[in-house]
């Protein structure tokens, strides 16, 4: 007589039998994907540290950045100059209260704010228009967008300089044109009362084209639905622009202000090359003084302490950009 099953009715002489070929089969094909695909392994590890791989560039950026931005901060707390480096010491936030009841500091600050702030108004008024002449994408257009990027091709300072020569009370081409509109002894950039003018006009013919072209892609990559319903319903143009162009075209116009002005805050090339900040004070831009209170009066601290205000009003006005933009979009994808 055969022995009984036992209580859980497995077989009586192999009770463990199921488990182990389990196991055993797991065994054999887990050794078949290995043989079949020997550098998987190595391809799962190549996986897991990619991230870390790709994100390598932007931590050297990042550390490139930040160790002149605290070698800045450091110097802006000593007093440091270079015709006397035995006098070097710390003096802390001594060079920013001296800022408080320094007539040529404020002088800078709002020199700095009303240039940005005519360049950028300017430029976005003016690639605005530019962008919306050359909406539709036809052969013509296209080439004329091509050809009006030729001013952001040329370096900021030789436009400056070319400028400088065009606009020469004594061969310039531009001083001959405006004589003869009646405007003799025109001085250009000579002037205080002109000199603005002149380092604005420099600047908007080289940066308009970055706006211009930032513009012009974002309306030709706006929906058509909303014009096609407009132009059947016979809506006027001035108010398609204003209640359907305009608000969606938004985002781009803060991105393009946004970069500009904070390129215009930090302007040199152009003001140094037409004027070196005069005549007088009158173009005494942040990084042109800077500039002249390392290089001309080897004030070491006071030119780092400039720079990291220049750097704290950049990033307000930067955060007040960005917020709005964020505002922009949840209203435009409404709430998550």
């Amino acid at each position: 007589m055969g022995r009984r099953p036992d209580s859980h009715g497995s077989p009586p002489f192999f009770p463990s039998f199921q488990p182990n070929a389990m196991t055993f089969l797991d065994l054999v094909r887990t050794h078949m994907t290995v043989a079949a695909h020997p550098n998987r392994p190595r391809r799962l590890t190549m996986r897991r540290f990619l991230p870390y791989l790709l994100s390598l560039p932007a931590l050297l950026v990042c550390i490139g950045i930040l160790i002149p931005f605290f070698t800045a901060v450091y110097y802006s707390t000593l007093r440091f100059r270079l015709n006397l480096p035995m006098m070097k010491g710390f003096i802390w936030v001594d060079n920013y209260i001296s800022f408080l009841t320094d007539a040529a500091f404020w002088n800078t600050v709002q020199v700095s704010l009303v240039y940005a702030l005519v360049t950028v108004t300017g430029e976005l008024l003016l690639g605005l228009g530019i962008a919306l002449l050359l909406v539709r994408p036809t052969k013509i257009n296209n080439a004329a967008s091509i050809m009006l990027l030729l001013p952001l091709m040329t370096a900021p300072a030789l436009a400056a300089l070319m400028w400088k020569l065009m606009t020469n009370p004594n061969f310039g081409i531009l001083s001959y044109l405006v004589s003869q509109l009646g405007f003799d002894n025109f001085n250009w950039a000579s002037d205080p009362s002109s000199a603005l003018f002149t380092v604005v006009l420099v600047d908007v013919w080289v940066y308009t084209p970055f706006i211009m072209i930032l513009l012009l892609a974002g309306l030709r990559s706006l929906p058509k639905q909303p014009f096609e319903a407009a132009a059947l319903d016979g809506v006027p143009r001035s108010f398609v622009f204003f209640r359907i162009t305009l608000p969606m075209l938004m985002p781009y116009i803060i991105t393009a202000s946004l970069f500009r002005l904070l390129d215009s805050m930090q302007q040199f090339d152009i003001v140094y090359s037409m004027t070196q900040g005069g005549p007088g004070d009158t173009l005494m831009v942040f990084q042109v003084q800077a500039y002249l209170e390392f290089f001309q009066y080897t004030n070491v601290g006071r030119s780092a302490a400039l720079l990291i205000v220049l750097w704290a009003i950049t990033y307000a006005l930067s955060n007040i950009f960005i917020k709005h933009w964020l505002k922009l979009r949840e209203r435009a994808h409404g709430p998550a």
